[in-house]
């Protein structure tokens, strides 16, 4: 399903991250544990990267002419209403947090998030933003993926 020429650690990402949003979709609690548990064996940097591109890429297909507050807290919402309907342990901080750092705004005081409630939150906003564009994650995953093999490819000055 993935490229062959993906490390491994990308493949297994990319495979728990699509498990862990059709899970959202249905709001299956047990399936998405399991990605979640699986998605938090591997390395955390690369995890958020992928999911970061990924938000970035459908707030930019969603909002073409901009983003403004209102689009973000509409984002905020809704995740936090529909995650919390099935999946009352998610910490709302976590989704200000996935938002505010995908968008390279950095609070000092934002509250600190331990990486899988981060994780989660991540795969609830995804989730949200895939079910208003339509679109299924797959990809949304290998473009991000391709964008961070292009700057890790770009050499610097």
């Amino acid at each position: 399903m993935w490229p062959e020429h993906w490390p491994t650690i990308t493949r297994q990402i990319a495979t728990h991250t699509d498990t862990a949003l059709t899970a959202v979709r249905s709001e299956t609690v047990p399936v998405f544990d399991e990605a979640l548990a699986e998605l938090n064996t591997l390395p955390y940097e690369q995890v958020t990267a992928v999911h970061a591109g990924m938000v970035r890429e459908l707030l930019e297909e969603l909002h073409p002419e901009g983003l403004t507050g209102e689009d973000v807290q509409s984002v905020l919402e809704n995740a936090l209403r529909n995650g919390m309907r099935w999946l009352p342990s998610l910490q709302p901080d976590a989704v200000v947090v996935v938002l505010t750092g995908t968008l390279g705004v950095h609070d000092d005081e934002a509250p600190k998030v331990r990486p899988g409630d981060y994780v989660t939150a991540g795969l609830l906003v995804l989730a949200e933003l895939l079910a208003a564009r339509k679109a299924a994650p797959g990809r949304y995953l290998r473009r991000a993926v391709a964008e961070i093999e292009r700057t890790e490819t770009v050499e610097m000055p």
